[in-house]
């Protein structure tokens, strides 16, 4: 495939991704995160396993339910574009884009600049 033409398909899948996100912002995205799951797994042998990475994941999942209203739509499109661009996506990697995107916000804003982990102790 010649590089004009891969530049095109990357584009169109760009474009696709961009207005694909805006409706599905509403509403927190369902994600097998199975096959992450076991590739995170096979990567942290022996210690770590694919119960444990679920279990991070459903955690991630509640998380997210509960501050779903609390981040920007703009900034929900945005992470759920990234989280489902290339590979299997993961609520811990649309939990840290959201979470990010909101303090970065805070930070520029001059609010409260303590981070999630601060704030939880």
């Amino acid at each position: 495939m010649g590089a004009p033409l891969a530049r095109l398909l990357s584009a169109v899948c760009a474009l696709m991704v961009a207005t694909a996100a805006p409706a599905a912002a509403q509403r927190i995205p369902t994600f097998d995160v199975t096959a992450s799951c076991r590739q995170a797994a096979s990567r942290a042998a022996p210690i770590g396993t694919v119960d444990t990475c679920l279990k991070i994941e459903h955690e991630a999942r509640e998380q997210l339910a509960r501050e779903w209203a609390t981040f920007a739509p703009a900034d929900k499109s945005h992470c759920i574009g990234l989280a489902t661009l290339g590979g299997d996506p993961t609520y811990t990697e649309l939990l840290s884009c959201l979470e990010l995107a909101r303090e970065a916000k805070n930070a520029a804003q001059g609010k409260d600049r303590r981070t999630t982990g601060q704030g939880a102790r």
